[in-house]
């Protein structure tokens, strides 16, 4: 059922989900990948999760699909917000028991479920597939930190300005055959996806720490699925984000070839999506 719903005054639009059988469910909340919108990988993700008996809530970010804010903006802030407010709706629902409320991250969403998770007592568990685990600390060591604040003095210089999200063979904020392999073709189709972004938004990603998270989940059971091979969401970071987190955690490798094999490809996505129902299911 389409559902609306306020962060801090800005209207979000969802999709809530309701497994058959008419009880007080688990519920969860889910984050998705960078410009992504509900009805592609947190929509494909949702349903299969509800089908195992979860409540689930896919919605658009602010600033992306049917939901207010600045458009095709990425705000790191205010999408911690968009999740603070989905757990709370998720809380008042009456077919969600509210003692059992947990995140699940995609992609980019991995590492806002992750700092989402660390500073919310209403969540119990968390998942992160495929996940972004961004630190600003790894990418100045790797680039160097004269090269790293030049990137981001260039990104605020052109904040304003929108560049394409994805493009096979020219300048995007996601460049290369494989996003446009998913966002350029009909396996992202979606009436509310667009291909554009503005530049402050990769200054929002390069200064985001997702990482420095993984100390604050030390009560909160958590689930680390990733690609053995991926070039986007980094496998040494999933890695890192596991080991540095001191509570209840469990890793899962999957056999991957490429990131994007984790957004619709079998057997891959099935593989994630019973690994997590499992894990939401035993600690929910």
């Amino acid at each position: 059922m389409r559902v609306t719903f306020d962060s801090d005054g800005v209207e979000l639009v969802g999709e809530l989900r309701v497994p058959a059988g008419g009880q007080r469910s688990p519920a969860v909340a889910l984050t998705g990948p960078f410009t992504g919108v509900k009805e592609q990988v947190v929509g494909g993700y949702a349903e299969r999760l509800t089908a195992a008996g979860l409540v689930t809530l896919a919605f658009d970010h602010r600033g992306f699909g049917e939901s207010g804010g600045r458009r095709q903006h990425e705000d790191s802030q205010g999408k911690l917000a968009d999740l603070r407010a989905a757990i709370g709706l998720l809380a008042g629902r009456p077919e969600v028991d509210p003692a059992r409320l947990g995140l699940v991250g995609v992609c980019l969403g991995g590492g806002y479920a992750m700092r989402a998770a660390a500073t919310d007592a209403r969540v119990r568990a968390v998942a992160g597939i495929a996940g972004a685990y961004n630190s600003p600390v790894q990418f100045a060591e790797g680039m160097g930190i004269d090269s790293y604040r030049a990137a981001l003095g260039g990104m605020l210089d052109r904040y304003d300005e929108l560049l394409p999200a994805v493009s096979a063979d020219g300048e995007a904020a996601m460049p290369g055959e494989e996003p446009y392999a998913y966002y350029g073709t009909d396996r992202s189709a979606s009436p509310h996806w667009r291909n554009e972004v503005t530049r402050g938004s990769l200054h929002a990603l390069m200064t985001f720490d997702a990482l420095g998270a993984a100390e604050l989940l030390a009560a909160t059971p958590l689930l680390v699925v990733h690609g053995v091979e991926d070039a986007y969401c980094a496998p040494n970071l999933a890695r890192e984000l596991y080991e540095r987190t001191p509570g209840m955690k469990e890793i899962r490798w999957l056999d991957t070839k490429v990131h994007i094999d984790l957004y619709d490809a079998e057997p891959y996505v099935g593989e994630a999506v019973d690994a997590t129902a499992d894990f939401l299911h035993r600690h929910l």
